[in-house]
């Protein structure tokens, strides 16, 4: 066994041998470090892939069609398209706009990459032109993969980039060629642990797009702390609710579980159906399950009856998880629902793992080789033992799971890294026990009456109403209180934008919430969201603030009708 791969396993088999004791594993656990060179492709998935028929790729489309790729053929698989893109001038150091679906090309190409030394800029298939744009020049890509029914929307994004389509398209080269051929297994590229080798556009939630660099080593060998927060073990089979080209992607439909040796399922469909999914959980014998809130809310509006079938672990990842939803599938299958904490400038780095005393609302500690703090925010000072400040990782020690920076934004990357820590812009509380319970942004909690307003808290109350879909949580400016708390709503299906329900979800509000929390206004809309999925409150505010000043341009989410709890004076009762 190569020295790489042998300290790589050694320190993987450590986590799995502490599954169940996360204390211990936090006290005694390190990420390992490599000297000279590291490529995860080679030096740890070539090495447990070859000669293994186990699947490791299975991917079930919604009219019941499938593919199944042991390790053994994804390595040769990832092999053939290695040489094939050399073949096409791809070469170490090039970043490559990678742009498809969950599809086996999409793992054989990222692998295929990683075995020439390519940078990897993952791209979601839903970005328009003008994103595109920006994307490959930001990036310096020299090449672009796509699927070839997307080739038409690069028609007009310049730069000088290779063209590689899934499938035949003119003018692009034809990545399926690759697969006609023999070729003997890669070698090493010689990649050093502090190369490059993804670029990750961040979702931008509240600004532009960062663009951020991880290194050989901080997301293929920093992504143990995501397995071990999950629960994962050799032989598992995971389903991960994550769209491609999103860091949660790489978390657990790529890193996670074949760092673990488990099988990634994947269930492709046209729109979200809670049954469908469930099915396929059964069918597949589904061992561990990741999906953001989003969709666990939807879960537990649709029929769990039938049990969890052969699931062991479930989390839930990408914004804090409601308790109310937690305690809706601790209900209806005994099971517990596990948070986790982590961005795409990280791996996962605060959680409940396998094993963890829960507490209601908290996302749980520091996981394992991820040294996590509190810092207060104006003061720059660390919060020692109990008490309320931003997330923070020490730099003290180059933390692995910790990207190298973003690139090009000097400006952004001081302003990140200042004070000897990793600032990530989340509030959070630390209890007693250690446990770390989110409040929310830093640029998201604002003040009403001198009072603090989390609208994460807020938001989990609201969404105990069964009318409430969704919630988005702003400041709205008001001439005594400074600003109150303003919630957007999304209702589930069933319900009306009538009078009568603004007045019972206001009611609901006021009996749930501290005089300081409610919620003194309400509109029905459709929340505005990133092309992954989270809200962006910015917008809301924004809007907020256009509204008091008396702006005629001020963006529409929904027939623009506000109700104040001062209308229901009977709800005060």
């Amino acid at each position: 066994m190569d020295a790489a791969t042998e300290t790589y396993r050694t320190a993987r088999d450590q986590l799995l041998d502490l599954r169940g004791e996360p204390d211990r594993a936090r006290e005694t656990f390190s990420f390992p470090e490599f000297g000279g060179r590291f490529n995860w492709a080679i030096d740890w998935f070539d090495a447990i892939a070859r000669g293994t028929e186990r699947p490791a790729l299975i991917v079930r489309e919604e009219d019941g069609s499938s593919q199944e790729i042991s390790f053994d053929q994804m390595a040769a698989r990832s092999d053939r398209v290695a040489a094939w893109l050399a073949g096409r001038g791809v070469a170490k150091g090039d970043p490559v706009v990678l742009m498809l679906g969950n599809q086996v090309e999409l793992w054989e190409t990222m692998l295929g990459l990683m075995k020439l030394g390519a940078i990897i800029v993952p791209t979601t298939t839903a970005v328009g032109g003008s994103d595109l744009q920006d994307r490959i020049s930001r990036s310096g890509a020299r090449f672009v993969i796509a699927n070839a029914a997307d080739a038409p929307t690069f028609a007009d994004v310049s730069g000088d980039y290779g063209r590689i389509s899934v499938g035949p398209a003119e003018g692009w080269s034809d990545l399926r060629e690759a697969q006609d051929r023999d070729v003997p297994p890669a070698e090493h590229p010689g990649t050093a642990p502090s190369d490059p080798l993804l670029y990750y556009f961040t979702s931008g939630t509240t600004s532009r797009p960062k663009l951020v660099e991880h290194t050989q080593v901080s997301y293929p060998v920093g992504h143990m702390s995501t397995m071990y927060w999950i629960g994962l073990r050799p032989g598992d089979v995971h389903l991960n609710i994550s769209s491609p080209g999103w860091a949660k992607h790489a978390w657990s439909c790529f890193f996670a579980p074949w760092i673990a040796e488990a099988t990634i399922f994947i269930y492709n469909y046209s729109r979200f159906d809670p049954p469908s999914l469930l099915e396929q959980i059964r069918e597949r014998s589904v061992t561990t399950f990741c999906a953001p809130p989003t969709v666990w809310r939807m879960l537990i509006n649709a029929d769990l009856s039938a049990g969890p079938g052969t699931l062991r672990e479930v989390v839930g990842a990408g914004e804090p998880l409601n308790p109310e939803v937690i305690d809706k599938v601790r209900e209806l299958w005994g099971m517990e629902l596990r948070d986790g904490y982590g961005q795409t400038e990280t791996t996962a780095s605060v959680g409940n793992p396998p094993g963890s005393e829960l507490h209601p609302g908290s996302m749980g500690k520091p996981l394992p080789g991820v040294p996590v703090v509190l810092v207060e925010p104006v003061s720059g000072q660390r919060v020692d033992g109990v008490g309320e400040g931003e997330v923070c990782i020490d730099l003290t020690n180059a933390p692995m799971p910790l990207m190298t920076g973003y690139l090009g934004d000097p400006e952004r990357n001081d302003e990140a890294m200042a004070g000897g820590v990793y600032h990530t812009g989340d509030v959070a509380e630390r209890d007693e026990n250690g446990y770390i319970t989110y409040i929310g942004r830093t640029d998201d909690v604002f003040k009403s009456s001198d009072y603090k307003v989390s609208p994460f808290e807020v938001e989990s109350a609201l969404i105990e109403h069964p009318a409430v879909a969704e919630a988005a949580v702003v400041p709205a400016p008001d001439e005594v209180r400074l600003t109150v708390p303003k919630a957007y709503v999304m209702l589930a299906p069933g319900y009306e934008p009538s009078e009568e329900t603004a007045k019972e979800i206001l009611r609901h509000a006021r009996q749930s919430l501290s005089p300081w929390l409610r919620v003194r206004r309400l509109e029905f809309a459709e929340l505005p969201k990133t092309i992954s999925g989270k809200i962006r409150r910015v917008e809301l505010r924004e809007r907020e603030e256009g509204l008091a000043a008396g702006r005629g341009d001020v963006a529409s989410y929904g027939d623009g009708t506000e109700w104040r709890d001062d209308m229901f004076p009977e709800i005060k009762g």
